[in-house]
C-alpha cells in the first residue's frame, strides 16, 4: 500500500474503485450510475472539482459541447412556423441561464426605443401581479 493510501478516506478509496470501474465498462449507464453515487457520497465541492479538472482536460470545444450536454441547452431559437409566442415559450422551456440571458438581451437591445419602454412597463406590471 503507498503512504499516500494509508491517508485516504475509506469513501474516497470506494469511488476510485468505481471511477475504475466505469472507465472498464465504459457505457453510458455505467456513467449515469457513476453520477448517482456521486451526488449521494461525495460533496459538493469534490463533484465541483471533479467536473472542473475533467472539463479541463479537454479541448475548449469538448468541454462547451460535454457542459452543455449535462446541463441541457436548447440551442438556437428556430424560427417561427404558426404562433410565434407559443413557439418562443416553448423554446425559453428547454433553454439554458445562459442562453435565456443572451437572447432575451439581444431581442431587447434590438427594440426601438418605444418597445423597450413599452416592455419595461409590460415588466413592472407582471412583477407588481406577483
Amino acid at each position: 500500500m503507498s503512504s499516500l493510501g494509508r491517508f485516504m478516506k475509506p469513501a474516497h478509496k470506494r469511488m476510485s474503485r468505481l471511477i475504475g470501474y466505469c472507465l472498464t465498462l465504459g457505457g453510458s449507464d455505467a456513467w449515469s450510475n457513476f453520477s448517482d453515487v456521486a451526488a449521494a457520497r461525495l460533496t459538493r465541492q469534490e463533484r465541483v472539482s471533479l467536473a472542473f479538472a475533467a472539463l479541463r482536460s479537454l479541448t475548449p470545444s469538448d468541454a462547451e459541447a460535454t457542459a452543455s450536454a449535462a446541463i441541457g441547452v436548447a440551442g438556437e431559437p428556430i424560427p417561427p412556423f404558426l404562433g410565434s409566442m407559443d413557439e418562443a415559450r416553448t423554446w425559453a422551456s428547454f433553454a439554458s441561464r445562459a442562453e435565456l440571458k443572451c437572447y432575451a438581451t439581444a431581442a431587447f437591445e434590438a427594440m426601438s426605443h418605444a418597445d423597450q419602454t413599452a416592455f419595461l412597463r409590460h415588466i413592472g406590471e407582471v412583477e407588481i401581479a406577483a
